[in-house]
C-alpha cells in the first residue's frame, strides 16, 4: 500500500529563519552558482524566456535567470518564507532586475502556481525538505509550457566527509539525518530524482548531472557548521541530540579546524535532473 499525501507528516522546515541563516543560504547559493548556471546554459535559457524558481530562497538563481532572459523575459520566484522573499525582491530590483517578481506560496497546499505556464520551471534544494515531494514535483511539471523544461537540483547529503575522516563527521551526519528526517525531509532526494520523476508522471529524465565541491576544512566548515547550528533547534526538539552533545560536536569542529585547516572536505553532492515537455514543434526556451 502506498502512502498518500494526507498520511505523510506535514512539511516542517527544519532550518532557521534568522539573519545568520539567510546569509548562509545566500553563501551556499553563490557556491553552487556555476553548477546551476552550466545547466541553465545547457538547456538554452536565453532572452525573452519565462522562468519559475520554486523555493527561490535568497534569489541568487533568480538573478542568474534574469541575466540570461534579459528585460524582455520574466522571472517569478515563489517561497513559503515571506520575509526572505521581500528581501530577495528588494535586492533584485535594486540591482536593476525589474523582470523579477515574488509570490509567497506553500507548494504543498495544492494552490495553482501563478503565472503558469513557464518555459523553464526550476527548483533547487526544495524537494529535499518536503514529505509531499512527488505531489509537488507533479505540480511543477504541470506548470511547464509545451516545449519547455523542468530542471531540479537536490542534495545527496550522505557524501559529506573529510579525508582522512575526522571523528565528528559521523555525528554531524547523524544529527542532520535525524533532524531532517523528523521534519519529513529526505537527505538523499538528489539521488532519488529519477525515481521521483517517474512517480510524479514526468517520465525518465532527459539527463542527469552531478556536481560537487571539495574545500579545505578552514573554508568548508563555514557551511557545515552553519547548517548544523541552523538545524540544531529541530534536532533538540526531537531528541536527536542534546545541548551537551551539540556543544561537544561544535568544539570538535573548532579544534580540528585549528589542527587540520587544509584537510579536504567533500560537500554534499548536488544532483540535477531535467525533462523537456513535448509539443508538436520543438522550440528553445
Amino acid at each position: 500500500m502506498t502512502t498518500t499525501e494526507t498520511e505523510r507528516p506535514q512539511a516542517v522546515y527544519a532550518l532557521g529563519h534568522t539573519p545568520e541563516e539567510y546569509a548562509r543560504l545566500r553563501m551556499q547559493a553563490r557556491m553552487w552558482e556555476p553548477a546551476t548556471g552550466r545547466l541553465l546554459d545547457q538547456l538554452g535559457l536565453g532572452p525573452g524566456a519565462s522562468c519559475l524558481d520554486a523555493g527561490c530562497g535568497p534569489g541568487e538563481t533568480m538573478r542568474a535567470m534574469a541575466e540570461r532572459v534579459g528585460p524582455a523575459g520574466r522571472v517569478l520566484g515563489i517561497d513559503a518564507d515571506p520575509e526572505l522573499g521581500a528581501r530577495t525582491l528588494a535586492t533584485l530590483h535594486g540591482a536593476g532586475h525589474h523582470q523579477c517578481a515574488f509570490r509567497t506560496q506553500d507548494l504543498t497546499t495544492g494552490e495553482p502556481i501563478p503565472g503558469a505556464p513557464f518555459g523553464l520551471v526550476y527548483a533547487r534544494l526544495l524537494l529535499f525538505h518536503l514529505p509531499q515531494r512527488v505531489e509537488v514535483l507533479a505540480r511543477l511539471w504541470d506548470a511547464v509550457a509545451p516545449g519547455g523544461y523542468l530542471l531540479v537540483q537536490d542534495y545527496e547529503l550522505r557524501t559529506i566527509s573529510t579525508l582522512p575522516q575526522l571523528d565528528w563527521v559521523g555525528e554531524v551526519l547523524r544529527v542532520f539525518t535525524g533532524a531532517f528526517g523528523a521534519a519529513g525531509a529526505d537527505v538523499s532526494a538528489g539521488t532519488r530524482l529519477p525515481q521521483l520523476f517517474a512517480q510524479a508522471g514526468v517520465g525518465t529524465p532527459d539527463g542527469t548531472d552531478v556536481a560537487g565541491r571539495v574545500e579545505p576544512l578552514a573554508a568548508g566548515r563555514i557551511i557545515i557548521e552553519g547548517a548544523f547550528r541552523s538545524v540544531l533547534p529541530t534536532a533538540l526538539a526531537h531528541g536527536v541530540t542534546t545541548e551537551a552533545g551539540a556543544a561537544a560536536t561544535l568544539a570538535s569542529i573548532t579544534r580540528d579546524v585549528m589542527r587540520f585547516p587544509d584537510r579536504p572536505v567533500l560537500w554534499p553532492l548536488l544532483i540535477g535532473a531535467w525533462k523537456r515537455k513535448d509539443r508538436e514543434e520543438p522550440r528553445t526556451i
